[in-house]
């Protein structure tokens, strides 16, 4: 087994008391919403790599696509000597990454974060074992928390990709960015991966897809609560919605609850009354423009110096640079 260090700054036990408050507050709310991050336990993760796949949800392959084509150039424009991803380190596109800053020679340090220690530790391993000139550092935090705490050599290329910028409202995704610039030095380098505006119909599709992965990856969040929080809610009496916001640009992702239902929430001393037809909010997934997105770089304090979208423009990774 390769060496590899990890910072841990979360707990389990710091990861249930979170989940407890957002529970509260979430399902307290006169509209109930529950944070998207809950869908990933183990079964979550592994339903998500099914989503990947599918024929309706296209924003993995078409920035595959990209990174494939321009990973040289982001190796050459950058020159990194260390590539922090925030989230899992396994994925074929880190590789991509990974072979290209290391052909272009200048690669010293992969630095993943994660949220789940086991996820983290077993990609980290993986990535050691495959790239063994490489020092690999696991970082186990939440990226909306523990930016500050990342290791690594600089210049920095940090890696966010997926297009999971998409699910901050949009104070959120402010704040967020303005983190990422202030834990970067002037001239370390951010790359972005964002979903593009498109026709509805290819939007709700990649939310609701045919085989029905999406609805069971939506109602997993039940069984985290059930699991995490003793929690005795029926997956089963809620269906999966996918709503395009046309006014905002999003996706909403909704758990409805087909008939009246009471869930009794042990673990956050909660217990929650459904009405037949009622919404939970569980997921947005915003879809952005390509002005939009330099005009919100720009107020994070970060300039956008490249922007690719793969043949049919479905799809947009931005390169951008930490400035005064």
């Amino acid at each position: 087994m390769s060496d590899v260090d990890l910072d841990v700054h979360r707990s389990g036990e710091d990861i249930t008391e979170a989940l407890r408050r957002d529970v509260r507050e979430g399902l307290s709310a006169p509209q109930k919403w529950l944070p998207s991050k809950w869908f990933y336990d183990a079964r979550g993760s592994e339903l998500f790599e099914r989503i990947t796949e599918l024929d309706e949800y296209y924003p993995t392959r078409c920035e595959r696509e990209i990174l494939r084509r321009e990973a040289g150039e982001i190796a050459a424009v950058t020159g990194a000597r260390t590539l922090v991803e925030l989230g899992s380190g396994s994925s074929e596109k880190t590789r991509l990454l990974l072979d290209a800053l290391s052909a272009h020679g200048t690669l010293r340090e992969f630095v993943p974060l994660d949220v789940s220690e086991s996820a983290l530790a077993e990609a980290a391993e993986a990535i050691a074992g495959d790239y063994p000139d490489l020092t690999v550092r696991g970082v186990v935090g939440d990226f909306t928390e523990h930016l500050g705490l990342l290791p690594g050599e600089r210049p920095r290329i940090v890696a966010f990709l997926g297009g999971t910028i998409g699910n901050f409202l949009p104070a959120d995704r402010a704040k967020f960015l303005r983190s990422v610039r202030d834990v970067l030095t002037e001239g370390e380098w951010l790359l972005l991966g964002t979903d593009l505006v498109k026709d509805p119909g290819t939007l709700v599709r990649a939310y609701d897809d045919a085989q029905g992965v999406t609805a069971e990856f939506n109602r997993n969040v039940l069984r985290v609560l059930n699991e995490r929080l003793g929690a005795d809610a029926d997956p089963a009496a809620f269906e999966h919605v996918a709503h395009w916001d046309a006014e905002h640009e999003w996706i909403e992702m909704r758990l409805r609850a087909t008939s009246d239902t009471r869930v009794r929430i042990p673990g956050a001393d909660l217990e929650v009354t459904f009405t037949a037809g009622e919404h939970v909010r569980t997921e947005i997934s915003a879809k952005f423009r390509p002005s939009g997105v330099r005009a919100e770089l720009a107020e994070a304090g970060l300039s956008l110096e490249r922007w690719w979208t793969d043949e049919r423009d479905r799809f947009g990774v931005s390169l951008s640079r930490a400035v005064a």
